[in-house]
């Protein structure tokens, strides 16, 4: 006879749990931003849209993404994480189905705004879910753990995307995609929670949580004090001038092969072979960074050198346009990638190598909020520079310059790394 109730073992790890429905989130999140990427030479022959305003699709998506950074901390201070979480889920899943009854570009526009909006909460409410869950020492790992959602949303987006709209059309792949969310919660409402308070915590998990600093309170630091410190633009600029590289290949990558004459049903293994290097990035940006840091190098020459690396690893993307082998090409893009990803690590890094940890959030903010706004001019050059003239060649060539620039910059306005006087 089963019991009526379950008592969770002495020693449960219910934490992970929690990690895996952010880890499900994020990828949901990545999948849901990638269906437009996947699918737009298809609606682009359907609504009837051109270069120009493809891009100003993706310039709405960013606007409302940086609008929400500037609000979703608060809302989840004042929510809670759980109901936060959750409705930023619907929100967002709700407008990722509202695609498929749109017929319009503008329709399509007011459809991706409140996407952006909706998807801004996902990372802020995630790191919030685990500084609630997690002791300090297990804080990276979880982070770097639901974070990888993002790759692997870009990876299974193909995959599962295209075949559907093969078989259903693109307007009922809107709706499955989006109905993943609406899944999602079904495990997330009745399973997240305080930890304190769990009946699927034990009273050793918990302990470990509380002790090592989980559920703390700390007060943190406004974003306006913090722009007076010069550290925090050095990340903020470095972050406008290089995130837009990781968005513009997420969303015309698809585009760009079909351009070389990929069939639009055939684009799904090239993209999966491409984000699959790019996730060697993910993994590759600590592992360099290690291997500097136990040769004696210290904290910002580590740093620097690794960031130096990856920046220059983008270089072999301008020969894409004089390479005829479409796996040739797929690679050095992936190259590319993966050197982002590894620089992207390391350029979060800094923020708390400069900060302390109450300020560490409000600076991401910042940032974030910056990569939005570069994505959003970087979007309005590419769909000109694409109408106008079709060359790639050019966008990579600014892809590649923007590394430069960020390391210039970082390098100018925080030479040392030096801690913030805050």
């Amino acid at each position: 006879m089963l019991p009526t109730s379950v008592t969770p073992p002495a020693k449960s790890g219910f934490r992970w749990t929690i990690c895996g429905l952010l880890f499900a989130a994020t990828t949901i999140n990545y999948m849901d931003r990638s269906i437009i990427g996947l699918l737009a030479p298809t609606i682009q022959k359907d609504i009837g849209w051109d270069e120009i305003d493809y891009a100003n699709l993706n310039t709405a998506f960013q606007a409302a993404y940086a609008l929400g950074l500037l609000g979703v901390g608060r809302v989840i201070d004042l929510f809670g994480t759980k109901l936060s979480y959750a409705g930023a889920m619907i929100f967002w899943s709700a407008a990722a189905v509202a695609h498929a009854i749109t017929n319009t570009v503008m329709g399509f526009g007011i459809a991706r705004f409140f996407l952006g909006l909706g998807e801004s909460g996902n990372f802020p409410a995630a790191i919030k879910a685990v500084s609630e869950w997690f002791p300090k020492k297990e804080r990276a790992l979880a982070t770097g753990i639901f974070n990888s959602g993002s790759n692997v949303g870009a990876v299974l987006a193909p995959v599962l995307i295209l075949p559907l709209a093969d078989a259903a059309g693109w307007r009922m792949t809107f709706v499955a995609i989006g109905a993943f969310g609406f899944l999602w919660l079904l495990v997330w409402v009745p399973f997240f929670g305080n930890p304190k308070k769990s009946r699927f915590v034990s009273a050793e998990e918990r302990a470990l949580i509380e002790e090592g600093g989980g559920d703390e309170a700390v007060q943190k630091i406004g974003w306006l004090p913090l722009l007076g410190h010069r550290q925090t633009w050095a990340f903020t600029l470095a972050k406008f001038l290089t995130d837009p590289v990781w968005w513009f290949y997420l969303l015309w990558l698809p585009k760009w092969l079909t351009a070389r004459g990929v069939d639009p049903k055939g684009v799904a293994l090239p993209l999966v072979y491409v984000y699959a290097i790019a996730t060697i990035g993910s993994v590759g940006g600590g592992v360099v960074f290690g291997f500097f840091q136990k040769r004696g190098f210290g904290l910002n020459a580590a740093r620097k050198t690794t960031m130096a690396i990856f920046a220059l690893c983008v270089l072999p993307v301008l020969f894409v346009v004089h390479v005829e082998d479409l796996w040739v090409g797929s690679t050095l893009i992936g190259i590319a990638l993966a050197a982002h990803q590894g620089w992207s690590a390391n350029l979060f890094t800094t923020v708390s190598d400069m900060f302390p940890k109450r300020a560490v959030g409000s600076v991401v903010g910042i940032g974030g909020m910056a990569g939005s706004v570069g994505g959003m001019i970087f979007f309005q050059i590419a769909g000109r520079i694409l109408e106008y003239s079709g060359n790639y060649g050019l966008l990579f060539t600014i892809c590649v310059a923007a590394y430069g620039a960020g390391f210039v910059v970082l390098q100018l306005l925080a030479p040392k790394l030096e801690p913030a006087a805050v």
